[in-house]
């Protein structure tokens, strides 16, 4: 979450203080050990929902979600957990739902490819590629008639710039001038496809020309310059639509079990040199945060992320009496 809440003033990335670097990274952190937990529990069998793990993407979630305010929205993919703890979700919710447990987000029935948490602005992941943007497109018109100045910002992957939804979505925002942040994570590869091979562009941002916005290329791995970009989108959505390309790389496979034969060893380990908690470790030092901060903060992350799984596995599980429940309004 971003420390000023309701301020939509843009601050300098690169001369961010200690404390939002300190904010930002423990949010990085909090991702990062959630996933690396999740694929010990999926290994171990006790989730057994279809999971895509986030793990190398932490910064793209993490400083896009800082720059928003709280009553802001934002949609995701299906690879969503870091975005629902980037939005402000409880940890022990998410890993109750991927437990599926009824304390769960969506009481266990949503898993890890359907997140919703209303509460905090996510209206939800969806498991179709590019299925999410039109929803925040939806919730950005309802912000504009409504007259307030929300924001919504929705999450996918370099492989739904080719769908016909983002290019519908993109053309009726940038037509009503709506308050929508269209966020690619270009994390290299759909599924197992370079991106190369199925774009013949090389900067997917630039296709936001083709419709009359904005269209913006970030490090994805510096969670300072995604708060920074991020924060200046949300300072023009009154203007109508930006569409960013954060750079980025997933150090895991697509969904757990990828053998993950399809990526050079050569390019994992290039990548795995700019990993963005590395990156941002090295941005404290620099700022002046001792050792002994940094690791009492990793500490405390850890202790949060295994309490929130015994609260999952205490919790119980969904009545199957009630199975049909909550799949209408009533």
């Amino acid at each position: 979450m971003a420390p000023e809440h309701g301020d939509r003033r843009v601050r300098g990335a690169r001369g961010a203080s200690a404390e939002l670097l300190r904010a930002l990274h423990r949010g990085m952190l909090r991702i990062r050990l959630f996933e690396e937990r999740v694929a010990e529990l999926l290994e171990a069998g006790e989730i057994r929902c279809p999971t895509h793990l986030c793990i190398g993407q932490e910064a793209t979630v993490t400083g896009a979600c800082a720059a928003l305010r709280p009553d802001d929205y934002i949609t995701c993919t299906y690879r969503g957990h870091g975005a629902a703890l980037a939005k402000g979700s409880p940890v022990r919710g998410l890993m109750a739902e991927l437990l599926g447990r009824e304390a769960g987000l969506c009481r266990g029935r949503g898993g890890s490819m359907l997140l919703t948490d209303l509460s905090v602005g996510n209206l939800g992941a969806s498991g179709i590629v590019g299925g999410a943007i039109p929803i925040a497109v939806g919730a950005a018109f309802g912000a504009k008639i409504s007259g307030s100045d929300q924001v919504a910002l929705t999450f996918f992957g370099d492989g739904a710039t080719n769908q016909g939804t983002f290019h519908e979505s993109l053309n009726l925002a940038a037509l009503w001038k709506l308050p929508v942040i269209f966020f690619c994570e270009n994390n290299q590869y759909a599924e197992m496809t370079p991106v190369w091979k199925g774009t013949s562009i090389a900067r997917l941002a630039d296709r936001g020309c083709a419709y009359g916005i904005p269209g913006v290329v970030v490090d994805g791995n510096d969670v300072e310059a995604v708060y920074r970009v991020t924060a200046e989108a949300a300072a023009r959505a009154g203007q109508g639509p930006t569409l960013i390309e954060a750079v980025t790389y997933r150090l895991c496979g697509h969904m757990f079990g990828d053998p993950e034969t399809y990526r050079p060893k050569a390019e994992v380990e290039r990548w795995r040199a700019r990993d963005p908690l590395l990156i941002g470790r090295q941005r404290l030092q620099e700022r002046g945060v001792a050792e002994a901060e940094i690791r009492r903060l990793e500490a405390e992350v850890e202790a949060e992320v295994e309490e929130a799984v015994e609260f999952a596995r205490k919790s119980p599980e969904p009545d199957p009496a009630e199975a049909t429940r909550y799949v209408y309004v009533e």
